[in-house]
């Protein structure tokens, strides 16, 4: 099974719009599961993120979707807080080579929210994480909504309580994107163990012609003439 964190903050209810639709979305991909963690004012105490729990339980997923609205120009202090806190998480690689991407919100249709995408971009990196961006051209041409045409992530716009549904769309469609290709790293790495066990018990490693990864023999050939 194939498990997807989304991690974010939100004040207004907006951003939690846009993590349920991209847990959905998880959900939509078979065998994958969606853990949603919203970050609370409790969790943060003299401006620090103590929830020690959550960020033990990230170290246990397959990838994690970031998600925050921005505010002046970057993500909000309460995401800020979280991503502060995982310096020991860093320190001994336990998000490395897990999935991430990141979605956002703001009331004007720039406000620099392409800011905070490239912020989750920096984190993931930090940790050593590989970013799933958005595969979806601008427009309406691929059937799947990217209606601000942000490719590393998902920004999205409003004004209301209520988000754009093409954005939710694309939220959704972000979350069975990061499953999917969970899904088949899992795979990747299955095979890849199976390969491993059978080469390193395979007996033709003193024959010609043997296929197996970590053999010798693939570079021998049989001489006919």
């Amino acid at each position: 099974m194939t498990n997807i964190g989304i991690v974010y903050h939100s004040a207004s209810g907006t951003t939690a719009q846009l993590a349920l639709a991209a847990r959905d979305g998880v959900h939509q991909s078979p065998g994958a599961q969606a853990q949603v963690y919203r970050i609370m004012g409790e969790d943060i105490v003299d401006g620090r993120f103590v929830n020690s729990g959550l960020l033990a339980e990230l170290a246990a997923l397959d990838g994690v979707i970031f998600g925050s609205p921005t505010y002046m120009g970057g993500p909000s202090a309460q995401f800020k807080a979280f991503a502060d806190a995982t310096g020991e998480l860093w320190a001994n690689r336990a998000w490395a080579d897990k999935l991430a991407a990141g979605f956002t919100i703001g009331s004007n249709l720039s406000g620099d929210q392409l800011n905070t995408i490239a912020y989750f971009q920096t984190f993931a990196s930090q940790h050593g994480m590989l970013w799933v961006s958005l595969d979806v051209p601008g427009g309406h041409e691929s059937g799947v909504p990217n209606r601000l045409g942000a490719q590393g992530g998902l920004i999205a716009h409003t004004r209301e309580t209520r988000v754009n549904e093409q954005d939710l769309a694309t939220a959704h469609y972000l979350g069975q994107r990061m499953a999917t290709l969970g899904a088949a790293r899992m795979r990747s790495a299955a095979w890849a163990a199976i390969f491993s066990r059978v080469s390193s018990s395979c007996s033709a490693r003193s024959q010609p012609g043997c296929i197996h990864p970590g053999c010798a023999a693939p570079y021998r050939r049989y001489d006919r003439r």
